[in-house]
């Protein structure tokens, strides 16, 4: 039988309905009628438990206590608020205490603050669901919420002050264009994509690549047949016959490891019009190439470098890790054979995203377009 709490004190309101909403939490997850998994579990059984508990609350204090509960049993407890804010480009958490955001570029206190079972709850709300292994034999782990949006999480011993964790999260409508650029360079960017020609997105981390790769797509024909291939999935294009493949990390048995590499060559296998690798990082880049080489136009993919130039050196390394056999100077033509335009961004100062250079790839040189963020005459 649910004893009644103390009632809930206005100096400590958040505090005592956070109280209050694990007591909620701990009781319907121990009644087994209940199939958490289902998300059957309705308001009113909720609110049930809620009023049990604390009966000199308020109705709106209830209200508030019976959507906490919800967050708690199906969510991620007191980060669902900033998950619903489309302004929050990414969450950090930096182990119990304050929670920081990326807003519009910026990084921002979010005015919350996680106590150490709040944050072992959002830890497992995120990979209980997906089976994810997580100790301290393996205390790091990669997933992606329902939304689409990645997150990565380390633990002791690896994180010291941890657990640690970080969300990016995913935007649901593409940026346009011109959030990248100025028209000149926007129409060039079209201008390559209605030829077919092979674009390299390159940056560094968070400069956008997957941002402005999203809006490239939104530019290309519907009825294209394009595949899609990400090591977690972030791309969402508006075409009718789109083809979305994932890699998935072994299990704790060391089983079901589907790597990039294997979904580059199944993808050769699916008669795409267009092959998009949202990052490429490993062995998979010397299947990409030769798919490149061999009559495969209209394609995208992104890798992180420092400058147009660094990118096509960094994907030829990775080639090589492929195949050790190959000679460099081979590799380093196919690489310049392969992509027709590499399309770098940077970040600013004040968190602003913008194309900064495209270079015109040939097999023996390579030609500025755009320069600082403008096309050069």
């Amino acid at each position: 039988m649910t004893e009644p709490l103390p009632a809930v004190h206005s100096g400590g309101l958040r505090n005592d309905l956070v109280q209050l909403a694990r007591h909620a939490h701990a009781e319907l997850i121990a009644d087994t009628s209940h199939d958490l998994e289902s998300h059957e579990i309705k308001d009113g059984d909720i609110r049930y438990r809620a009023r049990a508990l604390a009966p000199l609350c308020s109705e709106g204090e209830i209200d508030v206590l019976v959507a906490m509960i919800r967050e708690q049993l199906f969510g991620l407890g007191p980060l669902d608020p900033l998950l619903a804010d489309d302004s929050i480009n990414e969450i950090m958490i930096n182990g119990p205490g304050p929670v920081w955001l990326e807003r519009h570029g910026a990084l921002v206190p979010s005015g919350l603050t996680l106590d150490a079972e709040e944050l072992r709850l959002v830890v497992d709300r995120v990979v209980g669901p997906l089976g994810l292994r997580l100790d301290r034999m393996l205390p790091f782990a990669d997933a992606r919420l329902p939304d689409g949006s990645r997150v990565h999480i380390a633990i002791p011993p690896m994180a010291l002050d941890g657990p640690y964790v970080t969300i990016r999260r995913f935007m649901r409508d593409p940026l346009p264009l011109r959030a990248f650029a100025d028209q000149p360079v926007v129409d060039l960017l079209q201008t390559a994509i209605s030829q077919r020609r092979n674009l390299l997105v390159s940056g560094g981390t968070g400069s956008g690549k997957t941002s402005l790769v999203n809006s490239l797509g939104g530019t290309l024909v519907r009825s294209e047949r394009v595949v899609t291939i990400e090591d977690a999935a972030e791309l969402r294009l508006p075409g009718q016959h789109t083809v979305r493949l994932e890699a998935r990390p072994a299990t704790a048995e060391g089983l079901g490891e589907i790597t990039m590499r294997t979904l580059v060559r199944n993808a050769l296998r699916m008669r795409p019009d267009r092959l998009i690798v949202g990052e490429v990082r490993g062995a998979e880049a010397f299947d990409m190439v030769q798919a490149l080489n061999t009559g495969h136009h209209g394609c995208l993919s992104t890798c992180h470098a420092n400058s147009p130039h660094d990118a096509l050196d960094r994907v030829a390394a990775m080639v090589l890790s492929g195949d050790a056999r190959l000679p460099p100077e081979i590799v380093a033509r196919q690489v310049r054979s392969a992509f027709d335009l590499v399309v770098h961004l940077t970040r600013a100062a004040d968190g602003k995203r913008r194309v900064d250079s495209v270079i015109e790839v040939a097999s023996d040189e390579e030609r500025q377009l755009v320069a600082h963020g403008a096309v050069v005459s």
